[in-house]
C-alpha cells in the first residue's frame, strides 16, 4: 500500500536525496517518489505508515497534517 506524506520542509535535491537514502537504509525494498513541486513523498512498501513518519522526522523534516 502506498503512503503519501506532505513534507513542506523539502527544499532542494540534496535534502531530497538524503531523505531518500535514509529511508532506503531502513527499508531497502521501498519504492520512493518525491515530488519537490508538490512537496510530497509517496512510498510503496510493506512497512507501516508510522515507520516512514519516524524516518522523515528523523531526517529533520516536518510532516504536514493530512487535508
Amino acid at each position: 500500500m502506498p503512503w503519501q506524506f506532505k513534507v513542506p520542509t523539502l527544499g532542494n535535491e540534496k535534502s531530497e536525496q538524503e531523505l531518500k537514502d535514509l529511508i532506503l537504509t531502513s527499508e531497502p525494498d521501498a519504492d520512493i517518489d518525491i515530488n519537490s513541486q508538490a512537496k510530497t513523498i509517496t512510498i510503496s512498501s510493506q512497512a507501516s505508515e508510522e515507520t516512514f513518519k519516524e524516518l522523515i522526522v528523523a531526517a529533520g523534516h516536518n510532516i504536514a497534517p493530512a487535508q
